[in-house]
């Protein structure tokens, strides 16, 4: 476990309010002696050096910054660092650091990311959304993500990235390993 201090700025009464939290990131213990009031995001990006979530709105509308907390995705935007004391934080460096994980794999299959910038938020979105419905419908899908905007619009091959992830997923739990599900319609991935 190691201690971080963040740049200390003065409050407008001259004081200086930081506490220490103590929660998880990617597996590792991390304790932050910060404003209790910073949101998640600043002390993941500038405090401890995590790039993956994005700024893009700062009110959790966009879903660039977005990352699991114990397990579900939420919005390190808006998400104020007191709140997570003492829980499992993963970004997308944690989810599979060499890329492995299904969603990753999909994305990459079917080329979903034009600028990328959103798409460690998107990653993580479907990554706990295939967590909770292993094989989620369009409309599964297309409530999971909203609030996950891509400025690009491949949202098409978001969705069919989605699906490839949970045949992937399928195929892994059964030891198949190749990725290919016999059931899954074939997807050429565009936005057509």
């Amino acid at each position: 476990m190691r201690t971080v201090k963040a740049v200390e700025f003065p409050n407008p009464d001259g004081a200086i309010a930081a506490m220490l939290v103590t929660f998880q990131v990617n597996g590792r213990s991390e304790t932050v002696d910060v404003s209790p009031d910073m949101p998640l995001l600043w002390v993941l990006r500038d405090v401890l050096d995590i790039k993956g979530p994005k700024f893009g709105c700062g009110i959790s509308r966009c879903g660039a910054c977005t990352v699991h907390i114990d397990g579900r995705a939420r919005r390190s935007c808006t998400t104020r660092v007191e709140t997570v004391e003492g829980t499992e934080i993963v970004t997308i460096e944690g989810l599979s650091p060499d890329g492995s994980h299904p969603v990753q794999r999909a994305w990459e299959d079917l080329d979903v990311a034009q600028c990328g910038y959103c798409q460690a938020g998107q990653i993580m979105s479907a990554s706990a959304l295939l967590a909770e419905i292993p094989q989620p419908t369009d409309e599964d899908i297309d409530l999971a993500m909203d609030g996950n905007l891509c400025r690009c619009g491949t949202y098409l091959r978001i969705r069919a990235a989605i699906h490839e992830a949970a045949s992937l997923m399928a195929s892994d739990a059964q030891g198949n390993g190749n990725g290919a599900s016999p059931d899954a319609p074939p997807s050429d991935g565009g936005d057509r």
